[in-house]
């Protein structure tokens, strides 16, 4: 089987489970070559997952082998090099969220669209055994017509242990900015897009001090709201509600839960692949449901892998531009309501 080309660029922390999948479980990528600011971070990368070249960005695009460009980089980042990939006529597979601003995102899929080519962005966890398996019993009836869901992600935020968290806190950052786009999509891929949002936010400090050992002491301004709920009107009539959170110490609140007229739904990790999946019928307990589908581990990169079968298929790739956007003009759309007082109305869906 020929082997689709790519190139990564970006080797900071998340790249390694990339790098790692894509070059040892999906045999229908190879990746040619790496890039980033930092020497260092290259060298290591070609060492260890034995990649053959490292280059510059304009050397990556003006190589005719590669044909799809993975964007690691930090979300300022995602618009301008996902951009310029895309006028040198590469598809583009880039991290959450699909850039910063809406209108970008707008952009950068519209260029995709009039060039024929793909873009596509994390999260792939989706396409993992957890979520496509609560999908399938959604599809079959387990729960009925669902009616509501739940979402929440809160944590004390990440300046105890990454080892560059300055950018959680930076515009584009943020709770719903971070870990936002993989409690959306799991959202929307189990229950359409939605309708109409709204949102209230807050912040508990206004300078974060970094303990994590390479930067430990160092003070961080926090320019984003680090708390946001929001409301969701789906287009199927489902409400939802979400709770993304750098505020809080701990909680015993569910991942996410799926409701519905027969049952409900216990939705496992979404930044996760595998289980656990529990159902919750009329006259039942809850019950674990085995998990039988394909990629149930870390599976990060999945979505690229997908975008190669993609292209050799002539079809559009699941993790794709159009529910990128939807995600991304959602994450706005709820600062957006929490600053104006009034509910947003979605522009996008897919």
């Amino acid at each position: 089987m020929s082997k689709t080309i790519i190139g990564v660029i970006g080797c900071g922390s998340i790249s390694n489970i990339y790098l790692k999948n894509l070059t040892s479980v999906f045999d229908n990528i190879y990746v040619k070559a790496v890039c980033d600011l930092d020497a260092d971070k290259t060298e290591k990368a070609v060492e260890k997952f034995g990649i053959e070249k490292i280059c510059s960005f304009d050397e990556m695009l003006a190589d005719k082998d590669i044909t799809i460009i993975v964007n690691l980089t930090t979300p300022k980042s995602h618009y301008s090099i996902c951009k310029k990939a895309l006028e040198s006529g590469k598809h583009v597979y880039v991290e959450k969220p699909l850039c910063v601003e809406f209108d970008e995102g707008v952009e950068l899929v519209k260029i995709a669209d009039e060039k024929g080519l793909l873009i596509g962005a994390a999260p792939d966890t989706f396409l993992g055994a957890g979520i496509q398996t609560c999908i399938e019993l959604i599809k079959d009836g387990q729960i009925g017509e669902p009616t509501s869901a739940t979402a929440f992600m809160m944590c004390p935020g990440h300046e105890s242990w990454h080892p560059d968290p300055e950018f959680y806190y930076e515009k584009g950052g943020g709770p719903m900015f971070d870990m936002g786009p993989y409690y959306l999509t799991a959202l929307v891929n189990m229950l359409g897009p939605v309708k109409s949002v709204a949102g209230m936010t807050g912040k508990a400090l206004e300078e974060r001090t970094i303990t994590s050992k390479n930067k430990y002491g160092k003070k961080v301004k926090v320019e984003v709201p680090t708390h946001v709920n929001g409301i969701l009107k789906f287009k199927s009539g489902v409400i939802g509600n979400i709770i993304t959170s750098f505020d809080i110490w701990g909680h015993n609140m569910p991942r996410i839960e799926v409701h519905g007229t027969k049952g409900s739904l216990s939705v496992p990790d979404p930044n996760a692949f595998g289980g656990p999946v529990k159902l919750k019928s009329m006259r039942e307990d809850w019950a674990d449901i085995d998990i039988t589908l394909p990629f149930a581990e870390n599976s990060r990169g999945l979505g690229v892998s997908d975008m190669a079968d993609a292209i050799s298929e002539g079809r559009i790739n699941k993790a794709n531009g159009k529910i990128a956007l939807h995600v991304l003009e959602l994450m706005h759309g709820f600062h957006w309501a929490a600053e104006t007082g009034k509910n947003y109305d979605l522009t996008t869906t897919f």
